[in-house]
C-alpha cells in the first residue's frame, strides 16, 4: 500500500513539471506541446490508476478508474477534436473524487 501511494505520488509529481515545462516553453513548441498536451495526461491518469484501489469510500473506486480511463484515452485524440476535452474532464473527475475521499478529521 505504501509503495503504490509512494509510485502515485512520484507520477503526480513528474506530470507537474511536464506541464510547467510546457507553460514555461522550456522545449521547442512541439515538445512542449507533447509534454504538457499528451505525457501530462497519461501520466495523471495512471495515478489515478495507483490511486483508486486506495480509496477509503469503496464507492468511488470505478469513478476514479473511469477518469483514468478518460485522461489516458483523450491525450491521444487529436487536439483539435471537440472530444479530446474528455481528458480535461477525467482530470476534474480524479480530483474531485480525490478530494471528496479525503478523510475527515475530528476534534
Amino acid at each position: 500500500m505504501k509503495n503504490q501511494q509512494a509510485i502515485q505520488g512520484i507520477l503526480s509529481i513528474i506530470a507537474l513539471l511536464c506541464l510547467a515545462a510546457g507553460w514555461f516553453n522550456l522545449f521547442s513548441p512541439e515538445i512542449n506541446d507533447l509534454l504538457s498536451r499528451r505525457v501530462f495526461y497519461v501520466l495523471i491518469g495512471v495515478s489515478f490508476l495507483f490511486q483508486a484501489p486506495l480509496l477509503t469510500n469503496k464507492n468511488f473506486v470505478y469513478g476514479m478508474y473511469a477518469a483514468a480511463a478518460l485522461c489516458i484515452v483523450g491525450a491521444f485524440f487529436p487536439v483539435e477534436w471537440k472530444i479530446s476535452g474528455i481528458k480535461t474532464l477525467g482530470l476534474l473527475g480524479g480530483i474531485i473524487i480525490s478530494f471528496t475521499n479525503r478523510p475527515t478529521y475530528r476534534q
